[in-house]
């Protein structure tokens, strides 16, 4: 039985569809009421609360960690899991630790690598769905609102890290691996705009918003660190968050999904 954290979210919920196509026995995990398909259990927990865990993880082989807190100490986490019985972990880390390594990233993926659980690492860019902060105003006025326009990054399709996860947990050869995970291409927020444009089959404005603007909007979403730190990479990424890594294909044998995959397939989002 695998058990999923976060299971209500970008990564999770398509992680849970993967898993249930596959066979697998899943046990979901988050904070509050949550509905899934058939045979999908669903515990309450809450990760910053470790007396809760042990009960949510009973049962289980597997654990896929995800924790939207890069302060958060996974270690008791991690503590709960091997109690409970879980025998191996995949992590979601961050690109940045490879990029921009801060003590806490460094920590996350420490913790699991000294956990005494089987351990694999997934450091996804950024992702494709932070586009869906834009689909209010694309819905009402046809435009997208965004820093920095023409500075393209290789953004990933939450679905492409949902699948790599899946295949770390059902699959053999991943133990002690850890993945950097992007789409295919470097693509911009203007050029964003005109794929969701094209999905859409409307013109889309596109209008730069002032890194402030963005700052205060991002707060309402994300911790201030992670909006801070995005801010940065988003507006002046490094030599290495301009790579394009191939370990998408690799592990799944197929391309990363393109930006403008990922818009067509959630096209009503924008109309």
């Amino acid at each position: 039985m695998i058990v999923v954290t976060g299971a209500t979210g970008n990564i999770g919920r398509p992680l849970v569809e993967a898993l249930t196509a596959a066979g697998e026995k899943v046990v979901t995990v988050s904070r509050g009421d949550a509905a899934f398909g058939a045979g999908v259990v669903h515990r309450r927990a809450d990760l910053t609360a470790t007396e809760t865990l042990k009960p949510a993880f009973e049962g289980g082989e597997k654990l896929f960690l995800l924790t939207l807190d890069p302060e958060l100490d996974v270690a008791p986490i991690l503590d709960a899991a091997k109690d409970a019985g879980i025998t191996s972990v995949v992590l979601i880390s961050s690109q940045r630790v490879g990029t921009r390594p801060t003590e806490a990233l460094l920590a996350l993926e420490k913790a699991a690598q000294t956990s005494g659980l089987e351990w694999t690492v997934l450091r996804p860019g950024g992702f494709a769905s932070n586009a869906m902060l834009w689909s209010e105003p694309v819905r009402k006025e046809r435009t997208v609102i965004a820093p920095f326009g023409d500075v393209a990054l290789p953004v990933i399709d939450p679905r492409d890290i949902a699948h790599v996860a899946a295949a770390a947990l059902t699959e053999d050869g991943h133990a002690g691996r850890t993945y950097t995970l992007t789409g295919p291409a470097l693509i911009s927020p203007r050029q964003q705009a005109e794929a969701i444009a094209a999905a859409i089959g409307e013109p889309v404005r596109f209008v730069e918003q002032s890194r402030a603007d963005a700052h205060e909007q991002l707060l309402q979403f994300w911790p201030a660190k992670v909006v801070e730190d995005s801010l940065d990479i988003i507006g002046s990424p490094n030599a290495a968050e301009l790579e394009i890594s191939a370990d998408v294909e690799r592990v799944l044998g197929r391309p990363a999904a393109t930006f403008a995959d990922w818009a067509r397939r959630n096209a009503e989002a924008f109309r």
